[in-house]
């Protein structure tokens, strides 16, 4: 046997190749020789067979006369692409055919051969097109590799940026006596709230990452404003309020849309009211109105420096006082069902009904 032969064997590793050809002699003369080749060989009449045969079993080449009763080959040649687009075709023309071979080659034939066939020629177009397609699947294997470690690494920088992110949140609150685990407090009744009311998975996952890192603009802030113990003027409030934008604007390059928003909306009045240029109703995102009740739920239950804590039936009844202006009603419903238990049956209705300078 000749050294070609033998190369040729080990090259095709029992590939599956399909004929397609409405002449039985033509297909049972290449089924002979491709045999003998060491390839399993399947046939088909015509263009609504061969699709059924791919559509079936796993094809690696086919051999595709353009001349087919009903659909012929050049017709069914972009759906095979486009349905298979890991699998050969080697087109069947005659010479008077040569410019629809081209057309062909153009929409995607890796070959063609000409009739009356050389035997020799349709064996070496069948080994070239299925080596090319070899080396297409291992092109493909390797940017798909590639991919992965790129997302591996894209992940692990975002890892990273976002526990830098989240450490000088926590380095923030750690300066403040009054601000002490606030982020986490938060993000922990948020999570509660969002599951409540059914959110998804990735959606629990963006809620966490925007209560974590909500206040992470207050580096802005200039702190004996935020710390003031008297009440705020207008120019000192809107100056607190622009940490929600500024944040939004740090987190911006490692986080997705959905915490960004979040982050800068979360001081959006329901009604819209408050800020300018702010969102209302149901156009504030729904992870920002969670994160809302959240935080100043929170903020109410702690000490501030113009001042005490409230109690948990106190920030209750505030909260659900400002349901509809400042709050969802539909999170602050959220939130009666899930602290019942903390709050208890009693509420107290000696309470403000805004909040002092906008700082709760």
């Amino acid at each position: 046997m000749k050294q070609t032969d033998v190369n040729e064997k080990s090259t095709s590793l029992r590939e599956t190749l399909l004929t397609v050809d409405d002449e039985a002699g033509i297909r049972k003369l290449l089924r002979r020789r491709l045999s003998r080749e060491g390839y399993r060989c399947e046939e088909a009449g015509s263009a609504e067979q061969a699709l059924n045969i791919l559509a079936a079993s796993p094809i690696s080449l086919v051999i595709l006369d353009i001349k087919l009763p009903g659909k012929s080959g050049m017709e069914v040649l972009p759906e095979i692409k486009m349905g298979y687009p890991d699998t050969a075709v080697v087109m069947v023309t005659v010479l008077s055919e040569m410019s629809v071979a081209v057309q062909c080659l153009k929409q995607g034939a890796d070959d063609y051969i000409c009739k009356p066939f050389n035997l020799d020629e349709v064996s070496l177009s069948v080994q070239r097109a299925l080596e090319r397609r070899d080396l297409q699947l291992k092109l493909k294997g390797y940017q798909h590799s590639l991919e992965e470690r790129v997302e591996e690494q894209t992940l692990e920088i975002r890892k990273l940026s976002l526990g830098a992110i989240e450490s000088l949140v926590f380095a923030l609150e750690a300066k403040d006596r009054y601000t002490g685990g606030h982020s986490r407090r938060v993000a922990n009744m948020a999570l509660a709230l969002g599951n409540e009311l059914g959110l998804s998975p990735d959606h629990i996952e963006d809620l966490r990452w925007g209560s974590l890192l909500h206040d992470v603009g207050k580096i802005a802030v200039d702190q004996d404003i935020q710390n003031k113990p008297d009440r705020l003027t207008d120019e000192e409030y809107e100056h607190i309020m622009t940490h929600a934008h500024v944040g939004a604007g740090i987190v911006q390059p490692v986080v997705n849309d959905r915490v960004v928003k979040t982050i800068e909306h979360h001081h959006d009045y329901y009604d819209g009211s408050g800020l300018l240029h702010a969102l209302a109703g149901n156009d504030i995102p729904l992870a920002a109105r969670i994160l809302t009740v959240a935080d100043a739920f929170d903020a109410m239950t702690s000490d501030r420096p113009y001042r005490p804590a409230m109690s948990s039936r106190e920030a209750m009844d505030e909260i659900e006082r400002g349901a509809g202006t400042q709050f969802d009603p539909a999170v602050v419903a959220a939130l009666l069902r899930t602290t019942a238990a903390v709050v208890g049956a009693t509420r107290s209705r000696n309470l403000r009904s805004r909040p002092v300078d906008g700082r709760w």
